[in-house]
């Protein structure tokens, strides 16, 4: 029965499957490993079909040999050259991508690189991106409690408004009573645009007159009174009603 590749991503690995791996190779393991035998690497014509896996195995026993590469056996780290005949020879994963990121940095193995790494985004990189990635989900959160405060203000101005034009005059002539009537509620209305709370908070986004009046303008322009010159004397009287 054929035996399955090992696993990608090992704690360590032998110089063979780190070579195999490099070369995108993993699929072909079994039968690679199959045709090397008891032999710990490869010869120059043994994958002609695979020139790179030659290459890049004698890299890794370069470093190895030169002592820029730390090895050890099945994982533990033991500078004995005699290990570099041994068929247990091992490399951690962090020294082989800690020497490929010295040495061979423009190589990006899926073995050793997860895919931002790859597109060349740093672990610095990556955590300032989380980082920010909290830090406008906080604004976000705080962005939205704001637009529902201001939904329910608007909703309640919406009210206040309902009942001021339930109390606007059809027919008949306006009386002193009623004219301070409706002047007191233009007043209260703009208190609540205008206004702060005791804590500092405004009660809406309207920060002047002239932004109330270009808002009502763009929802209600053409109706009798809905006039930036008419609604400028009407606020004027309204807060002289509500001072006296």
């Amino acid at each position: 029965m054929r035996q399955l590749p090992t696993s990608l991503i090992k704690a360590y690995y032998h110089p063979i499957e780190a070579a195999i791996r490099w070369s995108n190779l993993h699929r072909f393991e079994t039968s690679i490993l199959d045709q090397l035998g008891k032999r710990l690497r490869p010869m120059q014509d043994d994958f002609p079909r695979w020139p790179k896996l030659y290459l890049n195995s004698e890299r890794i026993y370069c470093a190895l040999c030169n002592g820029d590469l730390p090895f050890g056996k099945n994982g533990v780290i033991c500078p004995d050259i005699t290990l570099l005949d041994d068929p247990d020879l091992s490399i951690c994963e962090p020294h082989l991508k800690a020497w490929m990121q010295r040495d061979y940095p423009e190589e990006k193995p899926n073995f050793l690189y997860g895919p931002a790494e790859r597109r060349g985004l740093s672990w610095a990189a990556l955590q300032e991106m989380s980082a920010n990635h909290a830090a406008l989900k906080v604004q976000l959160e705080m962005c939205a409690q704001k637009a529902s405060q201001l939904r329910e203000r608007n909703t309640l101005l919406k009210r206040d408004l309902a009942e001021f034009q339930r109390l606007l005059p059809t027919d008949e002539d306006l009386s002193d009573r009623g004219r301070s009537a409706l002047l007191n509620i233009i007043g209260g209305l703009l208190t609540a645009l205008r206004g702060i709370s005791p804590g500092g908070q405004r009660y809406s986004q309207f920060d002047s007159d002239a932004a109330i009046i270009q808002t009502v303008i763009s929802y209600h322009g053409g109706r009798v009174g809905i006039t930036e010159r008419t609604m400028q004397k009407h606020f004027a009287a309204a807060r002289r009603s509500l001072s006296t």
